[in-house]
């Protein structure tokens, strides 16, 4: 089913079930602070299964007993998170490998996978930037998750209905000066992200992006210092759209951009 099918879907008017994603197994990487960390709870509170992807493994263990806690707080059944650390800068083939080799071995299968992990870089112009620096923001933002993605995929295979997530931005969707790499690398994972969508159309396989817009984040107070961060919606406010797009509600969704705010 071809996303011309659902030219009417829009993840921010779903109603989502308390019980949205039971029995879903979802990936995220970053998930330890900002948009992840909000997502990763939120898909535990809506009974899934959550690999927590990232670098630093005390961040990670830090939400890893938050979704514990608030698994054990709900009465829920007691299906922990798991971590699976993977420094995106640093990881070789190895790497990706025995994440894919972990989650078949665990669920054999994977009915999420979220590209939320970024790095900023250093805004500028094109005519003086940092050449090691825009390597460096095009293999986190872009490289390491199209081989995480190419990893995986035989796992997303496996699942009746499964779904990648890119979460994208502003200015991965219409250029503006001074993004520099970052903002490329955006364009990049919208382009990764149509390529998939059409090569997996006749599979179970769904490809989306999201740009969640301004959010309270880190990286928003990275990219604009002066902004009064009160004035910025919290993450939390905006994991419905996500929930909506990894959840049964979006089946046969793909190829599609959308926008959280």
């Amino acid at each position: 089913m071809t996303a011309e099918t659902h030219t009417d879907f829009d993840p921010r008017r779903i109603t989502l079930a308390a019980d949205e994603l039971r029995g879903r197994v979802i990936a995220i990487t970053g998930p330890t602070a900002g948009l992840g960390r909000a997502l990763a709870l939120e898909c535990a509170r809506r009974g899934a299964e959550v690999v927590l992807i990232g670098r630093n493994v005390k961040k990670l263990e830090t939400v890893h007993a938050e979704i514990a806690a608030l698994r054990a707080a709900s009465g829920a059944p007691a299906a922990e998170a798991v971590i699976a650390p993977l420094d995106l800068e640093k990881a070789v083939a190895g790497d990706f490998d025995a994440i894919a080799h972990a989650l078949l071995q665990r669920w054999g299968r994977l009915d999420g996978l979220v590209h939320n992990a970024a790095i900023l870089g250093v805004p500028g112009p094109i005519e003086d930037y940092d050449v090691p620096t825009w390597m460096k923001v095009m293999h986190v933002n872009l490289t390491a998750p199209f081989a995480l993605t190419q990893v995986l995929l035989p796992v997303l295979r496996a699942s009746p209905d499964a779904s990648v997530l890119c979460l994208s931005s502003a200015v991965g969707r219409r250029g503006c000066a001074y993004w520099g790499a970052y903002a490329v690398s955006k364009f990049g994972l919208e382009g990764l992200m149509q390529v998939l969508a059409d090569e997996l159309e006749k599979t179970t396989v769904r490809v989306n992006s999201l740009n969640p817009g301004r959010a309270r984040t880190q990286m928003r107070r990275q990219a604009y210092p002066s902004e009064a961060a009160e004035t910025l919606p919290l993450p939390e406010s905006l994991t419905a759209p996500m929930i909506a797009l990894l959840g049964p509600q979006a089946r046969g969704v793909s190829g599609r951009a959308f926008d959280a705010q």
